[in-house]
């Protein structure tokens, strides 16, 4: 289902993404709104799914792990179901992604530091071959961003 969202709709949801913890009378101020009018699409929006959910984002640095990396594998012939089930398990992970392509998996991990990263990794070659990509600094970071 195509759900359309009007050029009001889009106005709240920029206010949103920019502060989630923002009161439907801010709101209503920025985009011209009363708050009664701003909670309405708000609720509506949730109701049809196109505002998914709110969250907490957490600064991995304040809490010990000051090394990001991307890391790609390529699981070895029967090892991608174990994977899949085990790496749930893994504090390192913030995001993994089944991909299409030579690897299977790619995954966004945040560490304490080199040795950290050595000891994750040697959990990881037993399901298959790896490939690590330092993150230097974030140039987007962001979810899907209404323009």
């Amino acid at each position: 289902m195509d759900i359309k969202v009007d050029e009001l709709n889009k106005k709240i949801l920029k206010c949103l993404q920019k502060n989630a913890r923002a009161t439907f009378a801010e709101i209503g101020r920025e985009v011209g709104l009363t708050s009664p009018a701003v909670a309405e699409r708000v609720k509506k929006m949730e109701d049809l799914g196109i505002i998914d959910g709110y969250k907490t984002i957490i600064s991995h640095v304040h809490l010990g792990r000051q090394l990001r990396a991307v890391i790609t594998l390529r699981a070895f012939a029967g090892k991608l179901k174990p994977f899949l089930d085990v790496v749930k398990t893994f504090e390192e992970v913030l995001n993994c992604y089944r991909i299409t392509g030579n690897e299977n998996i790619i995954m966004e991990v945040v560490l304490k530091d080199q040795f950290h990263l050595e000891k994750f990794i040697d959990k990881l070659i037993t399901y298959g071959e790896t490939r690590t990509h330092i993150v230097l600094s974030d140039v987007i970071s962001n979810a899907f961003t209404i323009k």
